[in-house]
């Protein structure tokens, strides 16, 4: 009887779940490229140099949302202002040959930007509509002297339906010299949670890099953040840190609704399941790369490329609104369609 409830559930679940045509919009020589679903804008594909990496920036709900943090971009009341390079979602490392992608932004000083790399993006390769939206692109990892250190090709698949947003990303990184990604805690795919969706802290708390660059995140006693994690593995709160599991949801009250944004990771990625790097004052990262820094250095996860070789990453989002937020057993199936997803990387 519990069974037949339970599929009658996710059979209402898929019911419901009609998708909206997704749309892009380019916006000439801006270097921006606007997500619709259905009618809603629901993120922007941003470019520019000045950014040091692409990124998906804001992301709403299917409400219309913001789920991600406005600074430093478009900074909305009671915003922290920590950490200005944590920048809606997006995709990178902190160290490739000793260069920290991670890190990079404009708080950087001149005189120390040659110990950073940046993500170029030089080409658009794709955009298309329908049900499921695809856009790709072409970028180079560089130092600062502008050496190409990986050819990164993404495509992201943008769906979604009355109370569910989301995005798949499938990014393939090709060496153009030996490479190496040294174990570090700052990586891979990374969100920047709005301040609803925080953990409640009242205490300042106190976070130092590997170049001993320290970091204040302010406490706070507005009441507007009320987030909180879960993971597949059962753990919650500020308790999934550093742990391992197949997905990981951030969950709160935002407005009238409950919001949640999973992060979803798949069996094909490098040292699979995940090491989560979710931090109760918003920044949300899956990073499979960072096992020394995550086990109090009981072992590494180093990954070497020579030249020619290639290392590919497949992620699912999920941004879901609505009187509840998901259900384990709902993101369990939601994990076990996109593990058997079988997409073409690009090589």
């Amino acid at each position: 009887m519990k069974k037949l409830f339970y599929l009658l559930f996710l059979a209402g679940f898929t019911a419901q779940a009609q998708q909206q045509a997704v749309r892009f919009v380019r916006s000439g020589n801006a270097q921006k490229v606007d997500v619709f679903v259905g009618k809603q804008l629901f993120t922007s594909f941003l470019y520019p140099d000045t950014l040091e990496k692409p990124v998906l920036y804001p992301l709403r709900a299917a409400n219309g949302t913001v789920v991600t943090r406005g600074f430093p971009v478009a900074p909305q009341p009671g915003d922290p202002t920590d950490h200005p390079h944590h920048l809606g979602l997006w995709f990178n490392f902190e160290n490739v040959n000793g260069l920290d992608f991670w890190n990079n932004s404009y708080a950087i000083p001149a005189e120390k930007k040659a110990g950073y790399g940046w993500i170029r993006t030089d080409k658009i390769l794709e955009t298309t509509n329908g049900p499921t939206g695809t856009l790709a692109y072409h970028a180079n990892w560089t130092n600062q002297q502008r050496d190409v250190l990986l050819e990164e090709t993404t495509r992201l698949e943008f769906s979604g339906t009355a109370q569910q947003r989301i995005i798949d990303r499938y990014t393939t990184l090709k060496a153009n010299t030996t490479v190496t990604f040294t174990d570090a805690k700052d990586g891979m795919l990374g969100l920047r949670l709005a301040h609803a969706l925080q953990i409640p802290e009242t205490k300042d708390q106190k976070f130092t890099d590997d170049k001993a660059n320290v970091t204040i995140v302010k406490g706070g006693t507005d009441k507007v953040a009320t987030g909180n994690y879960l993971t597949s593995a059962g753990k919650r709160g500020n308790d999934a840190w550093s742990t391992r599991a197949a997905w990981c949801m951030a969950y709160g009250k935002m407005g009238n609704d409950s919001v949640s944004v999973a992060i979803i990771d798949h069996p094909a990625n490098p040292n699979y399941p995940t090491f989560w790097h979710a931090r109760g004052y918003g920044l949300f990262a899956a990073n499979p790369l960072g096992e020394k820094a995550f086990t109090n250095g009981k072992s590494a996860k180093n990954l070497q490329l020579k030249k020619g070789e290639s290392v590919s990453f497949r992620y699912r989002v999920v941004i879901n609104n609505g009187a509840k937020v998901l259900a384990s057993a709902q993101l369990d199936e939601v994990a076990t369609s996109f593990a058997k997803k079988r997409v073409a990387m690009h090589k």
